[in-house]
């Protein structure tokens, strides 16, 4: 009698994918204070996520961390799981990944058009060159505006101008620095509608943001950063349902080093948002 054959060994389970951007113990001091303190966060590819907390908090510090402008003092980034933390700048660009900041950084004395041909100009030419700023005009509702001089433009029209020299690059992450400070509701509603296009066309997009009303519109995911921490993730309607997120909004929760180290009356910012 033939002997039964013995069970097949379990097939090994598929490792998981590389996230597009990933944070492993992250730190970063200025001076006496831990900015940022053991990070560990994930973006996955074609992802919004939204990075929130309270002034002092080390979100653009943590910004600067990835884009390559800070060094930190331990722990990596990677990039589509490639090591990047010691990579400059550029070569972080290079692979995919682009900011829009704050402040415009615009050029004000020259035409809109003028600044997205300088965003465009290393990578196309002739024909190529003219369809694809006519594109990017009317994607960011500015093709009206496209002879005036970008320094005329109204404030919301401004940064939507520099989203599109963001985008010029066609990046695979675009990191978006309260892209919608000083707009109005229905400016901040039409960025709303571009980071969505965006995403739709394969971007992944990870925003520093205060404004709630934004951050429902376009979030998929929602971290809380909190005196360099990261103090909760979820969905935008469980972080808004969360008492400890309130709390620290509200000043209830205990404060952190960066908190205590600032006199009682200064402006509530720190170096971890500076």
């Amino acid at each position: 009698m033939t002997p039964p054959l013995p069970d097949a060994a379990p097939a090994a389970a598929a490792p998981a994918p590389a996230a597009l951007l990933e944070t492993r113990a992250l730190n970063k001091r200025f001076g006496g204070l831990h900015v940022t303190n053991g990070v560990d966060f994930r973006l996955e590819e074609g992802e919004v996520h939204c990075l929130i907390g309270p002034n002092g908090a080390g979100k653009s510090t943590f910004f600067r961390l990835l884009l390559g402008e800070y060094a930190p003092e331990s722990g990596r980034i990677l990039y589509r799981g490639e090591d990047v933390t010691a990579l400059k700048p550029f070569e972080r660009v290079r692979r995919g990944l682009s900011v829009k900041f704050q402040v415009p950084g615009i050029f004000p004395g020259l035409s809109v058009a003028h600044n997205l041909e300088i965003a465009l100009q290393h990578h196309l030419e002739g024909a190529s060159l003219t369809a694809e700023i006519r594109r990017l005009l009317a994607f960011l509702n500015l093709s009206d505006a496209a002879p005036e001089r970008a320094g005329a433009l109204s404030h919301g029209q401004k940064q939507w101008l520099e989203i599109g020299m963001a985008i010029s690059l066609k990046p695979r992450l675009l990191l978006l620095d309260e892209p919608t400070a000083g707009m109005s509701p229905d400016e901040t509603h039409a960025t709303g509608e571009m980071v969505q296009a965006l995403n739709r066309d394969g971007v992944a997009l990870l925003a520093i943001e205060h404004d709630m009303a934004f951050v429902r519109q376009i979030a998929q995911r929602v971290t809380v950063l909190h005196v360099g921490r990261i103090f909760a993730q979820g969905t935008t309607d469980e972080i808004v349902a969360d008492e400890r997120v309130a709390a620290i909004y509200l000043g209830e929760a205990e404060t952190g080093p960066a908190d205590r180290a600032r006199p009682r009356d200064a402006p509530a910012r720190s170096a971890a948002d500076a």
